[in-house]
C-alpha cells in the first residue's frame, strides 16, 4: 500500500489507505494515520467518500495534504473502528 506523512500541530502522521472493504467498495475508502512505534504508537482511522477516481490507491494520491488534514480532523481513534481490528 502507499503511503504519504503528513504533519499536524507539528507531529509527522504515516497516513496510508487500508486494506478494509465495505460493502461499497468503490464509494467509500477508509485512511489510516498513525504516529509512534510499538506502545507508543497512536493511530485514528477515517473513512471517506473518493471525489474523483474510484480505486483505493488512486484516489488517496489525488488527495491534496489540505484534504488529509482535513480528514485527520474527523478522524477516531483506533478503538473506534474494525479497519484498526478496536485495538486501545
Amino acid at each position: 500500500m502507499p503511503f504519504r506523512t503528513l504533519t499536524v500541530d507539528g507531529a509527522a502522521w504515516r497516513v496510508q489507505p487500508t486494506g478494509y472493504i465495505t460493502a461499497n467498495t468503490k464509494d467509500e475508502f477508509a485512511l489510516i494515520f498513525s504516529r509512534g512505534e510499538g506502545a507508543d504508537r497512536e493511530t485514528r482511522v477515517v473513512r471517506y467518500s473518493p471525489v474523483g477516481a474510484r480505486w483505493r490507491e488512486q484516489s488517496f494520491v489525488e488527495l491534496s495534504d489540505d484534504e488529509l488534514r482535513t480528514l485527520f480532523g474527523h478522524s477516531q481513534p483506533a478503538a473506534t473502528s474494525p479497519e484498526a481490528f478496536y485495538v486501545r
